[in-house]
């Protein structure tokens, strides 16, 4: 009996180390989806009254453990009824990191002056909103805690995506664990991060009102770095998502993921840096190929939006 025991035990213990060590491969893999999530989120709650800020975020945390509670049981029943479905699954959600990423780029390289001015008119808009007391203050943070939730539906679809594709080959238990333990660690993480970073101005500008002088100055060094850490959330977080984006696109493609080993190889053998250039030929080759991957598919959408309304009007001519 003690045996058994000891037995069930060793069991579990290994069960759990493979969770934790495939949650923490799955962790890595949606980095950039992770990126992303907080500079979105950080930026849909940004504009609400600093006494509701930690509200609304809480609201869209909870609308996302909503979505994820959908996402996780379809993903499950995928895995377990269609597994084939699982690598197309992969790829499609690598290709649109790599085309969302492209999107952001391409926009901030040669986006047109009236939309900078049209943004600057909604934000106008939004500001104007929250401090007229005659709007109904409830209804805008209704609506800004909607969209936050739409946006995170999609970005936890490619978490569960991507983390699905990391354990398809475990048992359905292990796969459980780990889907339900990154969608509850990647909620957490990120909307805990989001309350941070709105908080942060008030943080700065409370410490900027403080006795101390070493206390002032500290909290006006985070009034001004909170903005470049949104700038830097927003870059980080789009070169991730072509590194992820790039490394699924390029695995599930046997000729390149072979390319990339035989690369990768030949820069280990250097000496003295060799394990460093390695793991560098391989992140630059995904970065690479998820450049080229969201540029091509970027291509083919506004190609396709383009011709979508001549076949539409060629249509209504006959």
């Amino acid at each position: 009996m003690a045996s058994s025991l000891l037995v069930l035990l060793d069991d579990i213990a290994s069960v759990l180390d493979d969770v934790a060590a495939l949650t923490k491969i799955a962790t890595r893999k949606t980095a950039g989806v992770l990126g992303d999530d907080l500079a979105l989120n950080a930026q849909q709650v940004s504009g609400v009254r600093a006494n509701r800020e930690l509200p609304v975020v809480w609201a869209v945390a909870k609308g996302s453990l909503v979505n994820k509670a959908i996402l996780v049981p379809a993903a499950l029943a995928i895995s377990a009824l269609v597994p084939w479905l699982v690598t197309p699954l992969l790829m499609l959600g690598g290709a649109f990191l790599c085309y969302e990423g492209f999107e952001k780029v391409w926009h901030k390289l040669f986006h047109r002056p009236d939309e900078d001015a049209a943004d600057a008119e909604r934000r106008a808009k939004l500001a104007g909103a929250l401090t007229d007391q005659s709007v109904d203050v409830v209804a805008v943070e209704k609506q800004k805690i909607k969209g936050a939730i739409r946006t995170d539906f999609i970005l936890s679809a490619e978490i569960i995506v991507i983390t699905l594709g990391t354990v398809a080959a475990q048992t359905f238990g292990i796969r459980v664990a780990v889907l339900v333990g990154i969608a509850l660690l990647m909620t957490v993480g990120v909307y805990g991060l989001v309350a941070g970073i709105v908080k942060l101005d008030d943080l700065g500008l409370h410490l900027s009102r403080s006795a101390s002088a070493a206390a002032r100055a500290v909290g006006r060094g985070i009034v001004r770095a909170a903005p470049w850490l949104m700038k830097f959330l927003g870059i980080a977080g789009t070169a991730a998502m072509f590194l992820v984006g790039g490394g699924i696109l390029v695995h599930g493609i046997g000729v390149l993921h072979h390319a990339v080993v035989e690369w990768a190889h030949l820069a280990e053998s250097i000496p003295g840096a060799g394990a460093v250039l390695g793991a560098l030929t391989e992140m630059l080759f995904n970065l690479v190929a998820g450049v080229l991957a969201g540029a091509a598919i970027l291509g083919a959408v506004t190609l396709g939006k383009k011709a979508w309304p001549r076949r539409g009007a060629a249509a209504a001519g006959h």
